[in-house]
């Protein structure tokens, strides 16, 4: 089983990086995944049998390479306060996206389709659950869910806006978020499911058409 899954992870690492010399050009479409699948040296079966869902493995595949690069890039924590935790993480984690900058407006084109939204949504909750639980975040009532939330905008929005007009722009948009979030008590009484949905859904149409 152990070697089953070490294959498994060497592959998809494989695929992933032979992925992102492609997808700029091509797209998140199973012909890329299928071109990235044989580019890593593994049959279509192999492909098929490693990502079964095609595009959207790999979509997925590419958000949790980035939450674990940007966590290994984080510093240790307990020496900053809260704030600067909280806008360490979310510039860290747009910087590690911007890396991949080409194959990143791709992916989020891919994301924005409506059928796609749901993973967008969920890739994005991972991410910032793993940044909030850096910072410390121990809640487990109804906080956890809203600081959840409320990041999962901010990083979309930060990262729409660091595609398109640089880094500068995205870290002042960063820093006016902060308030937000440190406001967060009065801030989540206007925080609705269906405008998070909507500002994700803005945010990664900007990243597909500019």
């Amino acid at each position: 089983m152990a070697n089953v899954d070490e294959w498994a992870q060497d592959a998809e690492r494989q695929v992933l990086d032979a992925a992102l010399q492609i997808a700029a050009d091509r797209g998140w479409t199973w012909p890329t995944v299928k071109a990235a699948g044989a580019a890593a040296g593994l049959s279509e079966a192999d492909v098929e049998l490693l990502l079964p869902h095609g595009p959207r493995d790999l979509a997925a595949l590419l958000g949790k390479r980035h939450d674990a690069l940007t966590l290994a890039a984080l510093p240790d924590p307990a020496a900053l306060k809260i704030r600067e935790r909280i806008r360490t993480a979310a510039m860290t984690r747009i910087d590690v996206a911007a890396q991949d900058e080409a194959a990143v407006r791709r992916w989020a084109g891919f994301l924005a389709l409506p059928i796609h939204l749901p993973l967008a949504m969920r890739l994005l909750w991972d991410s910032a659950d793993q940044l909030w639980r850096w910072a410390g975040d121990t809640a487990t009532d109804e906080n956890h869910y809203s600081k959840r939330a409320i990041l999962s905008g901010i990083l979309a929005s930060a990262l729409a806006i660091r595609l398109s007009s640089g880094r500068d722009a995205a870290a002042a948009f960063v820093d006016a978020r902060i308030e937000n979030v440190m406001a967060f008590e009065k801030w989540k009484g206007g925080l609705k499911p269906s405008q998070l949905l909507s500002d994700v859904a803005s945010a990664l149409g900007k990243m597909r058409y500019g």
